[in-house]
């Protein structure tokens, strides 16, 4: 049915031609600050494919990423995946690997696939079974599209392995992250979780978070605690102290995925009643659940506290889980009640809600328009679940305000695939404005008006990513 001069068809076929590559400067955010540069007109008949031009040729800000440097991938070293094969099937082995358990691929032939140097015949073999039930997924999307944009090979099959896995060798070279990031995704930077704080030596590409996770979950004195003699209480929040006093000019943000763990509940939790609880841990005495629960809390609150002084936003996962058969629905289920108590409490700190807490994202909308502290974040959500992500993305722009909005983070330990997943990003960003104007929703200026903030200005402003990016570059380890 055609509607405003332009058939459904018409408008998907629009956005799907623009793919993953190509040049172009820019969308940039004067034209939304009314500098006197209209927004281009686009004629009735074709603005799906002007709409898509548009999101094509803006950077992405790339909020969240578990990447290490460059030059520790080149070595074969990729964190969480150290027994695994350094060859094609590594681009397989983070999400699309849990699609394949999900999809019936049994252990054994799951540990040959990833963990062994056989040939990439004898690998497709051990794939085949289960690849035409996960290729169109998310996951399998993302890897589909990063070999082709990156190897120029159009699908993955028994013909082709050779050919992939020939092409993967080849691009293990320098170079590789600025290619797939900068030159495919065309991508502004990316902000990377890499434990404590990582002193990445691609410091303005690799933006950092600090981890503040083991400040309070445990803690961990190891990851943290070097230099400090710890002996109570006052001396771990010395520790935090100094952590953020060395990182916080150089961090964009500090995140905590402690939500895997244990619920969102943080309750306030004075130093008085925390005090004794941290001294049996430290004495690896027993501790009851409720007992650690305390602690926790009451270090939660301490880490939020500091970030807040060095004016850093919070970044808690919400939503699904990664992997496979672990996931607690219920708990899962509470994540926007539990995190709506903490946002209420904290008015002063900026709180950057991860994964849409997918599936639950109509709730995390609820919290985005009430509370004006709270940011929503669809890094990862595109590829759980694309087309569920595109609905979000429409609801979320006619309900809440713009400008609380991050649109993209590949959350990729492995970079090939991070391309895959921008192109999902950029195909469903298009697809949203192009049915929201469709629909009534936008004008077609209003389409265009938003385009450079919801990929990259609202990313650049809530993390002030000029101003770190100026310290990165001269951070006494660079």
């Amino acid at each position: 049915m055609a509607r405003q001069g332009i058939s459904r068809r018409t408008a998907i076929k629009g956005i799907g031609a623009m793919g993953a590559v190509g040049g172009g400067a820019a969308y940039g955010a004067k034209a939304a600050r009314g500098s006197g540069r209209s927004a281009v007109r686009a004629k009735p008949a074709d603005y799906a494919e002007q709409i898509a031009r548009r999101v094509h040729e803006t950077l992405l800000v790339d909020s969240h990423e578990h990447l290490p440097d460059e030059s520790e991938r080149l070595k074969g070293s990729v964190p969480g995946r150290e027994k695994s094969a350094n060859d094609w099937s590594l681009i397989f082995n983070h999400y699309l690997d849990s699609d394949l358990v999900s999809a019936g691929m049994p252990p054994k032939d799951y540990s040959a696939f990833f963990t062994t140097q056989l040939d990439p015949q004898a690998k497709w073999r051990l794939i085949a079974p289960y690849w035409p039930a996960v290729k169109n997924t998310g996951y399998g999307q993302a890897v589909r599209i990063a070999i082709r944009e990156l190897y120029g090979i159009d699908e993955v099959s028994e013909k082709t392995v050779g050919r992939i896995a020939e092409a993967y060798r080849a691009s293990l070279t320098p170079g590789l992250y600025r290619k797939v990031l900068c030159d495919v995704a065309k991508i502004d930077s990316c902000q990377v979780n890499a434990g404590s704080f990582h002193e990445s030596d691609m410091p303005d590409l690799l933006l950092q978070d600090i981890s503040i996770v083991g400040m309070y979950m445990g803690p961990s004195l190891h990851a943290y605690g070097k230099g400090i003699e710890v002996r109570e209480l006052a001396d771990w929040h010395k520790v935090i102290d100094a952590w953020f006093e060395k990182y916080a000019r150089y961090a964009v943000a500090v995140k905590s995925q402690a939500a895997y763990s244990r619920d969102l509940d943080y309750e306030d939790v004075k130093a008085e009643q925390a005090a004794w609880i941290f001294k049996r841990v430290l004495a690896k005495e027993p501790v009851s659940a409720e007992d650690q629960k305390k602690l926790q809390d009451h270090l939660f609150w301490y880490a939020v506290g500091k970030a807040t002084e060095y004016d850093l936003p919070v970044k808690l996962h919400t939503g699904y889980y990664a992997g496979h058969n672990r996931m607690p629905l219920g708990r899962v289920a509470k994540n926007p009640t539990s995190v709506c108590e903490v946002v209420r409490r904290a008015p002063d700190t900026r709180f950057v809600l991860m994964h849409i807490c997918w599936p639950y994202y109509e709730e995390m909308i609820a919290l985005a328009k009430h509370y004006s502290n709270v940011f929503l974040d669809m890094c990862w959500a595109w590829i759980i679940g694309p087309a569920v992500s595109t609905e979000f993305l429409k609801h979320y722009l006619t309900s809440a305000p713009a400008n609380k909005i991050l649109t993209f983070g590949g959350d990729y330990r492995l970079v090939e695939p991070v391309a895959g997943h921008a192109a999902i990003a950029r195909r469903g960003i298009a697809l949203a404005l192009t049915e929201l104007v469709d629909e009534g929703w936008l004008t077609v200026d209003g389409a265009f008006e938003l385009v450079e903030p919801i990929m990259c200005g609202n990313g650049r402003r809530i993390f002030k990513l000029d101003e770190k990016k100026a310290a990165c570059r001269k951070a006494p380890w660079v």
